[in-house]
């Protein structure tokens, strides 16, 4: 062993500093919290197999050893400096889907450039590190050749530490491969680098799914889709028959924006007015993963869950769907979306087509997009004001979407544009979220005014939600300042999850239900309103104006909300205590959950709707382009 080592002091240096800088990554800026001193244990030893493993490559090699450690090294720097950058922002750890997401790039520049700050920078110290003793002290790094054995012996080694770490993680988490939806359990347990690798074999597991998915897969599904209770409120159903549909989605925007004050000024001051006279939903969630803005038109669409890893409209753009705008192509709609933003992003250009839209109002479309932008394209308000009249020359009735821009993240605003001031917290970001959501909402109340000026308004149904969240767990403390409370816990950042729904239908007076919904309950409720049966479609929402037994909204972390119960984190909270409760509690929805969830990864994993003989469209080949 002594002989040995010489020859490894070098590697061994490497990986300790990985190691030790890992570690204090996953303290500081993942916030991984631990419950007792066998998962602080775990979480200390988990990068460490996987980086013995990778710098251990190296020892293959003679000369260059040094070089291709201090290349190993910087490239494991990189990925983690990665992972911290995304998780800023997505409070979550990148897929390999994420990483072909590459036209995104270049739309993403003030979002990265508010992450990236020199203490992030400072992750690849070891790196300088190892660079100098390489170059002051080349004798510490021994160039002699390992032999055989001695190679046996020390990945033997790096297999006996991962062993040793899958088995305490499985006594503290059973089962904890099978939770690939849940990534942070999973990196708190077997580490950052170990999930990358088992990442990788989920992709190569999902891209085998669709070669062997079959008709019988489909019709297993499609049984327990079409059995759940799906009968809409007779009393609604067909009250929008023939109806235009302008569905509008807030960027970013989170109920506790809604009907709140800051410095004694509303937030959204026209939303408040405009819910008296519509139906508002108080306890509806968002349900997206790592798709975000994408992932939420994809569950409202499909009402189907999104991906556990990635964004469908970028892996699985050529699947056949049965989307809203492609169903009401049987009842005379023509569909649109408009969205000021580059085509490409999201892949939004191939998604659109499958989904059965027929145009694509996109950047091209829109004029003096450099003068009238900020962060991410065009205003909100001269978003709307340029739309209005490619809205009005469309074929009626129609279906038609419009993404807001402006309420992004890091929420920029020219000063002329700000119709409130900044919140006062230790959080730049939460403090500039108000002034942007109370653009928007201004931007809407624009828009509405010109709808009923242009005659459009009485004879529309008008569906307002938000995307996702737009203040992560990140920002936490200030969150906790704005809501008057000591602290954010796991079940307040559940409820945080909460997004506006407004849904506007003329002629009805509208009210407040506090029904559990989520995004995936759109679909069914919007085409019941349109007086379309949808009891043989493959789908896991409900109409909302129905009265359930027991609703549960599911995310795609596993985690639910019930009526009685919020499961997060892994942990059973009663909501009428607010507290945590015994598991078994949350078991039988928890199982429900994971099926579900299941279920809808099987169906655009194995693109098996193409099985489905009751849809006879085929958006593929009905649409292949825009006009």
């Amino acid at each position: 062993m002594k002989a040995m080592f010489p020859k490894l002091r070098f590697a061994l240096l490497a990986a300790t500093l990985l190691w030790i800088k890992t570690y204090i990554i996953y303290k500081l800026v993942f916030d991984i919290k631990t419950a007792n001193a066998m998962q602080e244990f775990i979480l200390c030893i988990n990068p460490l197999s996987s980086l013995l493993l990778f710098i251990g490559l190296a020892l293959f090699a003679d000369k260059k050893r040094n070089r291709l450690i201090l290349l190993i090294s910087f490239l494991l720097s990189v990925l983690l400096l990665a992972n911290a950058i995304f998780y800023g922002f997505f409070n979550d750890f990148m897929t390999l889907p994420v990483l072909f997401q590459t036209n995104n790039i270049p739309d993403l520049g003030t979002s990265i450039q508010e992450l990236i700050t020199y203490k992030i920078l400072l992750m690849f110290g070891d790196v300088l590190i190892l660079w100098f003793i390489n170059r002051l002290f080349p004798n510490f790094g021994h160039k002699e050749k390992l032999n055989r054995n001695e190679k046996s012996a020390f990945f033997l080694t790096v297999t006996s530490i991962f062993i040793i770490n899958l088995v305490l993680a499985e006594t503290q988490h059973p089962q904890l491969l099978s939770r690939s939806f849940d990534r942070k359990t999973i990196v708190k347990n077997l580490g950052l680098y170990n999930y990358q690798i088992y990442d990788i074999a989920l992709q190569s597991r999902s891209s085998a799914q669709h070669a062997f998915a079959s008709s019988n897969e489909f019709a297993e599904i499609e049984n327990y889709a079409t059995t759940k209770e799906k009968e809409p409120n007779k009393a609604l159903f067909g009250i929008a028959k023939n109806k235009n549909v302008i569905i509008i989605s807030m960027e970013s925007t989170q109920s506790f924006a809604i009907g709140n004050k800051v410095n004694g000024k509303e937030v959204t001051p026209f939303l408040n007015e405009f819910i008296k006279e519509s139906y508002s939903f108080t306890n509806f969630y968002h349900q997206t993963g790592q798709g975000k803005t994408s992932d939420a038109e994809f569950i409202i669409e499909n009402s189907l869950y999104p991906l556990d890893r990635g964004s469908v409209f970028f892996t699985h753009y050529a699947n056949e769907f049965t989307a809203t705008p492609e169903i009401l192509k049987d009842y005379g709609y023509y569909s649109a979306v408009f969205h000021s933003n580059n085509k490409s992003f999201w892949n939004r250009d191939l998604m659109y087509p499958s989904l059965g839209y027929s145009r694509y109002f996109n950047q091209n479309d829109y004029i003096g997009t450099q003068q009238n932008s900020v962060g991410w394209g065009l205003k909100d308000k001269e978003f709307f004001e340029q739309s209005i009249p490619k809205l009005k020359a469309l074929p009626q009735p129609f279906y038609t979407k419009f993404i807001t821009l402006t309420n992004h993240f890091p929420f920029i605003l020219d000063e002329k544009d700000r119709l409130i001031d900044e919140y006062n917290s230790e959080s730049e970001i939460l403090n500039r979220y108000f002034p942007t959501v109370r653009y928007t909402d201004e931007a809407i109340k624009y828009f509405v005014k010109r709808l009923k000026e242009e005659g459009l308004y009485d004879n529309t149904i008008i569906v307002i939600y938000g995307d996702h969240y737009g203040i992560s767990e990140n920002h936490n403390a200030a969150l906790a300042q704005f809501l008057g409370k000591d602290q954010i816990t796991p079940y307040d950042s559940m409820q945080l999850q909460r997004v506006p729904l407004i849904i506007h239908i003329p002629g009805q007076k509208g009210g407040t239900i506090s029904k559990i919904a989520g995004q995936i309950d759109v679909k069914p409720t919007l085409l019941h309103l349109l007086g379309v049966s949808t009891n043989k479609t493959v789908e896991f929402g409900t109409d909302l104006f129905t009265e359930e037994a027991n609703p549960i909204v599911v995310m795609r972390d596993g985690s639910f909300v019930t009526n009685r119960y919020v499961f997060t984190k892994n942990i059973c909270y009663s909501k009428e205590t607010k507290e945590p409760i015994e598991a078994a509690y949350c078991t039988p929805y928890a199982e429900k959950a994971k099926a579900e969830l299941q279920y809808s990864d099987k169906i655009i994993y194995g693109d098996l709707l193409r099985f489905d003989q009751s849809n006879q469209h085929n958006s593929r080949a009905m649409t292949t382009a825009f006009e």
